[in-house]
């Protein structure tokens, strides 16, 4: 009975763990889109993505609003976002995008991640041209054709269509689109009355690399670390 109180509340505290750096995640992306585009959703397309993605993993309405306005005060900094490149071990291509309000302990932090996990930092576009940045929509797939909605947005630049896991593991619809589309995309879904339960800037590798489960699992290793910095947005990586 220990034994299993004890793994209930291991996967607990991962739970609060994951939720905990996604709403910082989300929170320092309202402070990016409220200094570029104002406090106002309605006016503010990224913001309006901001509290979508806010709203898919969770995130409380009032912590939502009180993250707006944080970032209309004078006290709150902004943040650099910056893309940083390299290999994990075994030659995997790993792109890290940061927010951040000191890129000196960013680029440290980062650096020491790749070292310790067997991989190397690379140069600006050293490892990018392996990857193509998309935007992903997902949506509730419930009374939608798929078929019929894919002809509909090849116009405002759909690339690629297909079903796909939400937060939860739930089935969704994923809308792709180039990055110069997303605008475009995101206004013809609101246009048809289609809420997306999240959307967001991805990069997409263009090949991928398949390896042992032994030497994926350094890579998972290292990419789980980078993760977790506090600085980190988001990670992608080519591994199949």
């Amino acid at each position: 009975m220990g034994r299993i109180f004890e793994v209930r509340k291991s996967t607990m505290f991962a739970r609060w763990d994951k939720m905990a750096k996604q709403f910082t995640r989300i929170g320092k992306d309202i402070t990016i889109a409220v200094k570029s585009g104002g406090p106002d959703p309605d006016t503010n397309s990224a913001l309006r993505r901001c509290i979508q993605n806010a709203k898919a993993v969770n995130m409380p309405k009032d912590r939502i609003d009180a993250a707006i306005k944080r970032a209309m005060g004078k006290e709150m900094g902004n943040y650099d976002e910056i893309l940083y490149e390299g290999y994990g071990s075994h030659g995997v291509a790993i792109l890290v995008e940061t927010a951040t309000d000191n890129h000196i302990r960013t680029v440290a932090n980062v650096k020491s991640i790749f070292h310790k996990g067997g991989g190397t930092l690379g140069n600006s576009n050293s490892v990018s041209f392996q990857f193509k940045k998309m935007g992903a929509f997902k949506l509730n797939p419930q009374g939608l054709n798929s078929e019929n909605l894919e002809l509909e947005l090849i116009d405002f630049g759909l690339e690629e269509l297909g079903e796909g896991a939400g937060e939860n593991g739930e089935e969704v619809l994923v809308v792709r689109c180039g990055f110069t589309d997303f605008g475009n995309m995101q206004n013809a879904l609101e246009e048809k009355g289609l809420n997306p339960i999240s959307a967001e800037l991805e990069w997409i590798p263009t090949t991928t690399v398949s390896l042992p489960e032994d030497q994926a699992e350094d890579v998972f290793k290292l990419v789980d670390k980078l993760e977790q910095d506090e600085d980190v947005q988001k990670v992608f990586h080519n591994l199949q």
